[in-house]
Order: C-alpha cells, then sequence, then structure tokens
C-alpha cells in the first residue's frame, strides 16, 4: 500500500502548484508568523479537515521541511495554520513526529464519528489556484488605479487576502469579482 501511494504522488515545484485544485490548505507550523491565519490545535483541525473532506471538498496538510518548517509566504497560501502544543523550551517536533501526531488525530476523528453528518448544502469554495488568480487580478487592478501611493502594498494585499480567505468565497463568487474589477477597468482611462 505504502509504495502505490507513493507512485500516485505528484512533484510539484511550487507549493501553489501542488495545492492547484485544493479548497482549504491547513499549514503546521510551531511558531507564530507575521502571517495572521486562524490557528487550530490538532484536534481541531482534524474535525475541520474531515467535515468538509466529507463534504467533499480537496484539502491539504501542508509541512515545511525538516529543518526551517514552513516560509511565510508558503503559509500565505494555507487558510489556517495548526500548531501542535508543547514545550516553550522545545516548541518544534520532527518532521516526522508532526506527521504522524495530525495523522493520528485525523484518525481518531475517523474512528470518533457515528454517523457522518449530512454534507452542507452549499458550493464549494473557490480552489487555491483560482483564489490566488483572483489575488493577482486584485493586486494589479490596485496598481492600475494608485490605491497604494507610495505606501507598501505587501500590507494591505496580505490584510484583503485574510479577508478574503475568511469568506471562502466560490467559485461563482470570485468569477462575479473577477468581473466587477474587469468592467471597472474598462471605465478606466488608458494607460501612458
Amino acid at each position: 500500500m505504502p509504495k502505490a501511494l507513493l507512485a500516485a504522488a505528484g512533484c510539484h515545484g511550487t507549493l501553489a502548484e501542488a495545492l492547484a485544485g485544493v479548497h482549504w490548505a491547513v499549514g503546521a507550523t510551531a511558531r507564530r508568523r507575521g502571517i495572521a491565519l486562524p490557528v487550530l490545535g490538532p484536534r481541531e483541525a482534524a474535525a475541520r479537515l474531515l467535515e468538509r473532506a466529507l463534504a467533499g471538498e480537496e484539502l491539504a496538510l501542508v509541512f515545511g521541511n525538516e529543518r526551517t518548517g514552513l516560509e511565510n509566504q508558503e503559509l500565505a497560501l494555507c487558510h489556517a495554520a495548526v500548531t501542535i502544543p508543547s514545550d516553550p523550551q522545545f516548541p518544534s517536533l520532527n518532521l516526522a513526529q508532526a506527521v504522524q501526531v495530525l495523522c493520528y488525530e485525523l484518525r481518531m476523528a475517523v474512528v470518533g464519528l457515528e454517523e457522518a453528518p449530512k454534507p452542507p448544502d452549499r458550493e464549494p469554495p473557490a480552489t487555491v489556484e483560482e483564489f490566488e488568480a483572483f489575488m493577482a487580478h486584485l493586486d494589479r487592478y490596485l496598481e492600475r488605479i494608485d490605491f497604494h501611493k507610495r505606501r507598501e502594498p505587501t500590507i494591505i494585499l496580505l490584510r484583503l487576502r485574510r479577508l478574503l480567505q475568511r469568506a471562502e468565497p466560490t467559485r461563482r463568487e470570485l468569477r462575479i469579482l473577477h468581473g466587477i474589477l474587469s468592467d471597472s477597468e474598462r471605465l478606466l482611462p488608458p494607460r501612458r
């Protein structure tokens, strides 16, 4: 079984490519970062992942490398962070331990499930790839209208990212937002 699982695994050049098609991603991290993400414990993360899996969503549990963990720009692609409680003097686990703890919690969530909850009557949220395409469009649009006016655009875009990720827009909702940006771009004067 493990060989078949490994053979079916994909190799990707970037985390964004690996998350294409994923609706909700949770990044494992031991440290508080400058990224404003909801932080979940392992049990809560497992429960949310199971609930979304039962609703038919594509999910990802993201781990960083053994030495440094997830970089801020990688964590920014996630919708939530999961932190395993540990001794403050030794806050991080090695990669194998972190994977094992989170897989254990996922397994226990499945075992504890007496009857599958009815999947919610809603469209699944947009994929990470669709969301990133919208964020790139929004970034270009804000530049075009000179929204930042010599302010640092990174902070504004991170805050807009968090706002929109909390809303969990569907593919249809993102198409509406793309349309609003595109229609208003047509009303702008030509670029010089």
